[in-house]
């Protein structure tokens, strides 16, 4: 069974950075695409990052490209999102996910959900 787990969230002032990390255990990081959500109160998940199972291409929401950065490391099983000159905006939880390769890059087809980790930036 695929397990997500986020981690790397916090408290931090407009214009600093975080990152996340999402550890997959329970299959081969290799076989999947990875993507990275978020949610904020009363609104619905959007979309933030996506990155092929090989490390390239990658795909960015408009809002957050030149700020965030995905990454993944198919031999620690780990995907990373760097995030810089966060914006009170930015404030949500934020979910790592994972489908498999075969779908692609594009859709929120997502077959495993992380349980999330909350950012939240302070203005």
């Amino acid at each position: 069974q695929v397990q997500l787990v986020e981690s790397g969230g916090g408290l931090v002032q407009a214009g600093g950075s975080l990152r996340l990390s999402c550890a997959t255990s329970g299959t081969t990081l290799s076989s999947y695409t990875m993507g990275w959500f978020r949610q904020a109160p009363g609104k619905e998940r959007e979309f933030r990052a996506a990155i092929n199972w090989s490390g390239s291409p990658t795909r960015y929401a408009d809002s957050v490209k030149g700020r965030f950065t995905i990454s993944r490391d198919n031999a620690k099983n780990t995907v990373y999102l760097q995030m810089n000159s966060l914006k009170p905006e930015d404030t949500a939880v934020y979910y790592c996910a994972a489908k498999r390769k075969t779908k692609g890059l594009w859709g929120m087809d997502y077959d495993y959900w992380g349980q999330g980790t909350q950012v939240t930036v302070s203005s």
